[in-house]
């Protein structure tokens, strides 16, 4: 063989390096994050370009990942500053491309991986996370085929409850809390809630593949219930009697070493481990106390995961049994009402949990019946409801760990339901108040990014997007859809670090490899589906004990002073699995399996009133109001007609009245335009200048808009068949918008942003007044710059005599518009879902 001397290496290394450097990307320092799991074909499509460059995109470009082909192209891109380590970032907007595939994303130089549109991308997947739940159970360990501490345990602060310290009593079962093996009633309570709510919810998202062992096999009960009984059987050890319950199994000496589940004999005690009595004050093993003040926060978790369980199981046995422990649990929770906190010995590590009124509003809107307080106990759960409106982490930017546990207020949901009027749109703002405010930090950065970076974060952003959700889901009101999207992406990719924070999800992309855990770790065995802690504040990071990372940092160039996140066993912080997260996740997932169209339709609100329909959607309701004039009648009939479009019509009771418009009417409704109300005599609603100041009653309210349906009725309208309400003068407040509900109907008013509304102004008004042109420009470069999906786009029917320049007159050239940039006209109740 032909040698090759040292220096003819060097050329031809140097040759090799230039040709690298020739073809190296554009801009090697950008990324584009997505959500790795993939999105469903009508959902908010949004990516994140970020970069450590100072350049932005100017566009972007979704390529079809089989032929290469560009198949949708934008500049819908919204830029932002710095983040963590980025200098420049911003949002690739999508949604409009719904066609199912797989393509992968491209702007200034960087590109994505893989996306996934596809309506099934979440199928299966909260049976997925059950794996994990499965692997930590305590007792039988199906996972292993093997048992552990199963000599489950001796009692510690019994004397409260007239029990000698050191008394056996069966306690073996349940989930490890975590990594350890450590476990929580409190957790555990929640978790199985979560786990209920989920059956409960979206039953159809969840198989019977295992028996209640959690072995291979059918049952005929879903996996989930499976699951979920599995925590309740160790809750009913954990309060065995009325006068007994226990806190916490074992406790932080669990830590003196990694092991995968056996028995256990650091307690002093042969292979028992401590039950920690619930006996409302401070607990004290070693040398940290921690702030117990009462029973509540505890018995109230149990009282509502028995009272769910007790309508969910078929086993009438069972069902009875469980709302037997439910009665009982609330009146342990009532027994001195205050917060339980977790127990430390060695570490200064605790569920340092401070709220509890949360707890008893969850545990009264479930226990009604049970306890025989009816709706008295809706009544009470109100009052905690009050005494705690908003979770307190959505306000502040930093916790405790599991200060505000846990995380979500479920209590005003459950309540917010079997609530109506005042009430239950109190509670729906409530929700409302701590979204916004974690939007307000959140608007600020390209991830859409607002809850704050604490010990488990991940679990806090789930229960986030949770939030948003049941938020939307009662309100109606779709302005949070986007940041809920973004929380729900950031758990599957779409963050700084470009990974999935749920081991094994999906299987083709990045997501956790090296775990802080002993099964990973030691046995080498996936933890498919666990939730891991998530990113935390650098200076948290900083200042933990015994964290030292065991390999070079694969996120190394992502870390930032901000927060970090490690793939690595020796970051307890950031990379532990939980596994009552990993319960909140299962609800989440089994949601987004089950979410349908309409699910993902994002409405606008404001002071109560619908303002813009689906922007995902490119379609616009054009709507007309009239009152006095009608004067453009036939011209808009007949423009309407040519481009074979319906709108809706919001008429007065002076305007149904007038005989001289009776046929228009009759003709818009026989066309199948939407005719609906808008106050019987026009009346002036709220202040102009103090909009909160009302000039009307509810009585008159009622009257007036009674009278606009009664002059409806003649022409053959019924209240059900147009329940949709626009405010005369489009001016509202609301007070109007609930006492339209009230009345079992839906306010709507126009979308902001066009000139459109002017098109009654005449010249003596003055700088009031524009002018047609101006006013079609308005809409046009409007469209142009921001797009009119979801538009609520209102005209008049007539204006006064003075206006000579009427704009129905370039409705016709407005409506070939819309057409040519492929915008479908339709009715406001098809726009808005019904």
């Amino acid at each position: 063989m032909r040698k090759i001397s040292l220096f003819t290496c060097f050329l031809i290394f140097c040759g090799i390096s230039l040709l690298f450097l020739a073809f190296k990307p554009k801009n090697e320092q950008s990324w584009i994050r997505i959500n790795l799991l993939g999105y469903q074909p009508k959902a908010i499509k949004v990516a994140v370009w970020a970069s450590k460059g100072n350049n932005v995109p100017k566009n972007f470009e979704l390529v079809d990942k089989k032929t290469g082909k560009t198949v949708y192209s934008s500049n819908k891109i919204q830029v932002f500053g710095a983040y963590g380590p980025f200098k420049t970032s911003a949002r690739l907007n999508f949604s409009e491309f719904k066609i199912p595939g797989n393509y992968y994303l491209k702007a200034e130089g960087a590109t994505s991986p893989e996306i996934i549109i596809n309506e099934n991308v979440y199928k299966n997947t909260a049976d997925f996370a059950l794996r994990y739940m499965r692997q930590q159970r305590c007792g039988y360990n199906p996972f292993l085929k093997d048992s552990c501490h199963t000599h489950d345990g001796f009692v510690v602060y019994g004397k409260e409850g007239g029990i000698k310290d050191s008394t056996h009593f069966d306690a073996v079962g349940g989930w490890h809390d975590a990594s350890d093996y450590l476990q929580y009633s409190t957790t555990t309570a929640n978790a199985t809630y979560h786990l209920l709510m989920a059956y409960r919810d979206f039953p159809k998202a969840f198989s019977d593949t295992k028996l209640a062992t959690g072995l291979d096999g059918k049952n005929g009960m879903a996996d989930v219930l499976d699951e979920a009984k599995w925590g309740l059987d160790w809750l009913m050890k954990m309060h065995p009697q009325p006068n007994i319950m226990f806190n916490q199994l074992a406790d932080d000496r669990d830590h003196s070493t990694m092991r995968i589940p056996k028995e256990d004999s650091q307690y002093g005690k042969g292979f028992e481990r401590p039950l920690y009595f619930i006996d409302g004050k401070p607990q004290q093993r070693g040398k940290f106390m921690n702030d117990t003040k009462g029973t509540s926060s505890t018995a109230a978790k149990f009282a509502s995961a028995f009272a769910l369980a007790s309508e969910l199981y078929k086993d009438e046995s069972y069902a009875i049994d469980l709302a037997t422990k439910a009665n009982t649990a609330y009146q342990y929770a009532i027994k001195k009402k205050g917060v339980t906190q977790t127990a430390s010995v060695k570490s200064p590590y605790i569920y340092a949990e401070d709220n509890w009124v949360d707890d008893m509003e969850l545990a009264l809107a479930k226990t009604g019946k049970i306890t025989g307080y009816g709706t008295k106990s809706l009544d009470s759960a109100y009052y905690y409801a009050m005494q705690e409106q908003v979770t307190p982490w959505l306000i502040a930017d930093t916790a405790k760990h599991y200060q505000w546990y846990p995380f979500i207020n479920l209590g005003h949901y459950e309540l917010a339901k079997q609530s109506s009027g005042d009430r239950k749109r109190e509670l729906i703002d409530y929700y409302k108040q701590g979204i916004t405010h974690v939007w307000n930090r959140a608007k600020n950065n390209a991830f859409y990014r607002g809850v704050p970076f604490v010990w488990c974060s991940n679990n806090l952003t789930v229960a986030f997007a949770m939030q948003c959700m049941w938020y939307k889901q009662l309100s109606g009101d779709g302005t949070f859809s986007e940041l809920e999207q973004a929380n729900f992406d950031w758990i599957f990719g779409c963050n700084p670090w470009g990974t999935s924070m749920v081991y094994g999800l999906p299987s083709w992309e990045d997501t956790p490899t090296d775990p802080h855990s002993a099964f990973t770790h030691l046995g080498k065995y996936p933890i498919d589906g666990g939730l891991v802690d998530g990113p935390v504040y650098t200076s948290i990071y900083k200042g933990l004990i015994g964290i030292q990372l065991t390999k070079p940092d694969a996120y190394a160039e992502f870390q930032s002073d901000l927060a970090v996140y490690h793939d690595d066993y020796g970051d307890y912080s950031t990379n532990e699995p939980t596994m009552d997260g990993t319960a909140s996740l299962v609800y989440l997932l089994a949601a987004y399996d089950s979410k349908t169209a309409k699910d993902l339709s994002s409405y606008k609100k404001e002071q109560g009133a619908i303002i813009r329909g689906d922007v995902k959607e490119k379609q616009l309701a054009i709507v007309f109001t009239g009152d006095e004039y009608a004067d453009g009648a036939q011209k808009i009939i007949s423009a309407l007609d040519k481009e074979k479009i319906k709108a809706s019509f919001f008429l007065t009771g002076n305007f149904y009245r007038n005989s001289s418009f009776s046929s228009f009417i009759k003709s818009a409704k026989a066309k199948g335009h939407y005719l609906g109300a808008h106050s019987d005599q026009h009346l002036l609603y709220a202040d102009w200048k103090k909009r909160d100041s009302l000039l009307v009653s509810k009585k008159q309210f009622n009257d007036d808009l009674a009278a606009n349906y009664t002059a409806m009725a003649k022409f053959g309208i019924s209240k059900k068949a147009a329940n949709y309400f626009l405010p005369p003068y489009e001016w509202y407040n609301q007070a109007i918008a609930n006492w339209t509900e009230d009345l079992g109907l839906k306010l709507i008013n126009f979308t902001p942003g066009t000139r459109s509304t002017a098109d009654y102004t005449y010249p003596e008004m003055g700088k009031s007044y524009r002018t047609s042109d101006e006013i079609y420009q308005s809409i046009v470069e409007l469209e142009k710059k921001q797009g009119l999906n979801g538009f609520i786009l209102l005209l008049h029917v007539g204006t006064d005599p003075r206006r000579k320049d009427k704009f129905y007159d370039k409705l016709p050239e407005l409506l070939k518009h819309l057409k040519q940039n492929n915008y479908k006209a339709v009715t406001v109740n098809q726009l808005l879902g019904n």
